[in-house]
């Protein structure tokens, strides 16, 4: 297998295990790679216990991750989201469901924050094609009923798009 050039590496605070067994658990295509312990030398300076997990590679649908389990000093933010294209409004309601169960929370406009704090963007490809319109009207219409939007509805921006 050839490694991937550039590899999203997430830092979590001592759940990287469980948050990868639940994102490979939801995505095709996924599964569990490498997972290093941490030596004795990590260990001391960690507070975790020698031979706990610090990290795993893993891939969602054919694209490889690194999670760390670094401790609490880092959280995640808005600031870098996992964005997820949908063909159907039927895959927009599963990742939905899917990644805000358990503690998961709506934010806005298609975004998401998962249990393990983890931001993600469930956005259908349609809505990158309607965006990117050359008719400027069509694209303000359709981003008005985005921005009032949660979680993303296809026929409602395709309604925008023809301007119902």
């Amino acid at each position: 297998m050839t490694m991937q050039k550039i590899t999203t590496f997430l830092w979590f605070n001592d759940n990287a295990e469980e948050a990868v067994k639940f994102y490979t658990s939801i995505f095709k295509n996924s599964k569990i790679g490498r997972i290093s312990r941490r030596p004795e030398s990590v260990a001391k300076h960690s507070g975790q216990p020698t031979g706990s997990v610090l990290a795993i590679t893993f891939t969602l649908n054919g694209q490889e991750f690194i999670a760390m389990n670094g401790g609490p000093q880092v959280k995640f933010n808005e600031a870098v989201s996992l964005l997820v294209y949908c063909e159907t409004q039927a895959e927009v309601d599963r990742y939905w469901k899917k990644l805000t169960a358990g503690g998961g929370k709506a934010v806005a406009c298609g975004w998401l924050q998962d249990k393990y704090g983890l931001f993600w963007q469930i956005t259908p490809t349609m809505l990158m094609k309607l965006i990117a319109d050359q008719d400027p009207d069509k694209v303000n219409r359709v981003m008005t009923a985005m921005m009032k939007m949660v979680k993303l509805d296809i026929k409602t921006l395709k309604a925008a798009a023809k301007g119902k």
